[in-house]
C-alpha cells in the first residue's frame, strides 16, 4: 500500500471514532433530558393483572390499566377478568378500595336462527361471516341478520360464544368478560356490551316494516308499537321501524312490556332463568332449518 492510502485509512478511522463518540455524547444527552419516569409500582401492579390485554377494562391492555390504577383513576374491579382474589390482592398493594363493577355481557340484536330465519340463498365459500357478507351481504333474507359462520366464536378468546343447533351464537354469561372481540368481528354489528342490569333487550335489527319483516323472519320486529304502549314514557320508541330502548331511563323497565309483542323479538333476560319471551309471543316448535328461496355460490372456496 501507498503511503497516502494508510493515511486515508488512519483519517476515515478517526472520523468513524469522531463520529461515535458523538452520537453517543447526543444519545447520553437526549437521555437526561428527555428521559420519563415511571413508578416502579406500575410494572409491579401489571404483574399481578391477567396480561390477557382483552380491553375490557376499556383501556388498551393491562400496562395502561396498570398506569390507571397508579394514578387512581380506576379502581381494581375494573378489570373484569382478573379473579376476586387477584383484585382484593392488587387493591391491598395500592392500599385502595377494590370497587365493585357491573358485570357487563356480549349482547345480540338476532334471534333469527335457521329454523324461523329464512335464506335468500345457499352460500358456498369461506367459512366465514365477513366472507359470506362480502357475496350479496350474505345469503339470509333478512340483511341485517346473523350469517350464523361463528366468526364471533372465533375471536372470543375465553370460549364465551358457541353456536347453537341453528346457527346463532349463544353467550355464556359465566365466561363473558365484555372484551369487545365480537362487537369488533361481526360484520353485521349485532353485538353490544351491556351491563347486566339491563334486562329489557330487542334482539332483532331488521328494518323493515310489518309483514315485510316477519316474512324474513319469523321473530323479527314488525314496528307494531305494543311495547311501546305498555313501558314508561319515553323507555321504548319505533326509529326505523324497529324498537329501540332507552337505557337512560333503564329504571322504568319492567317484564310486562314484552308481554304483548307478537314474535317475541323484545324479551327480559331473567338472572335466574335466562332469556324470556312474552306470553302473546307466537310458540315456534319447528327444529330444522327453513329452505332456502334460491340457490347461489360464491366466487371463493
Amino acid at each position: 500500500m501507498e503511503p497516502s492510502d494508510y493515511i486515508l485509512i488512519g483519517n476515515a478511522s478517526a472520523f468513524m471514532a469522531g463520529l461515535g463518540i458523538l452520537l453517543a455524547t447526543a444519545l447520553a444527552v437526549a437521555n437526561k433530558f428527555l428521559w420519563v419516569y415511571e413508578d416502579p409500582r406500575i410494572q409491579e401492579v401489571e404483574e399481578l393483572l391477567p396480561a390477557t390485554n382483552c380491553g375490557a377494562c376499556g383501556l388498551a391492555g393491562c400496562h395502561p390499566f396498570a398506569e390507571a390504577l397508579i394514578a387512581g383513576t380506576v379502581l381494581p374491579s375494573a378489570c373484569t377478568v382478573s379473579s376476586k382474589e387477584a383484585t382484593e390482592e392488587v387493591a391491598e398493594y395500592l392500599g385502595v378500595d377494590a370497587g365493585e363493577a357491573e358485570k357487563r355481557l356480549a349482547y345480540l340484536a338476532c334471534a333469527g336462527g335457521t329454523h324461523v330465519a329464512r335464506m335468500r340463498a345457499y352460500y358456498v365459500g369461506m367459512g366465514s361471516c365477513r366472507a359470506a357478507a362480502q357475496v350479496a351481504g350474505g345469503p339470509k333474507a333478512c340483511a341485517w341478520g346473523c350469517l350464523g359462520l361463528g366468526d364471533c366464536a372465533v375471536a372470543c378468546e375465553f370460549d364465551a360464544i358457541t353456536l347453537d343447533r341453528n346457527g346463532l351464537p349463544v353467550v355464556d354469561a359465566n365466561l363473558c368478560i365484555a372484551c369487545n372481540d365480537c362487537v369488533v368481528v361481526c360484520p353485521k354489528h349485532l353485538f353490544s356490551l351491556h351491563p347486566v342490569s339491563h334486562r329489557l333487550w330487542v334482539a332483532c335489527a331488521n328494518l323493515l316494516h310489518g309483514d315485510l319483516a316477519e316474512s324474513d323472519c319469523e321473530v323479527a320486529c314488525t314496528a307494531c308499537e305494543r311495547c311501546v304502549k305498555d313501558a314508561a314514557e319515553g323507555l321504548i320508541e319505533i326509529r326505523n321501524n324497529l324498537a329501540v330502548v332507552d337505557y337512560d331511563r333503564n329504571e322504568l323497565a319492567s317484564p310486562d312490556v314484552i308481554e304483548r309483542c307478537p314474535t317475541g323479538a323484545i324479551v327480559w333476560i331473567d338472572e335466574e332463568t335466562g332469556v324470556r319471551k312474552g306470553l302473546g309471543a307466537k310458540n315456534i316448535i319447528r327444529t330444522e332449518s327453513l329452505p332456502a328461496r334460491q340457490a347461489y355460490h360464491s366466487a371463493g372456496v
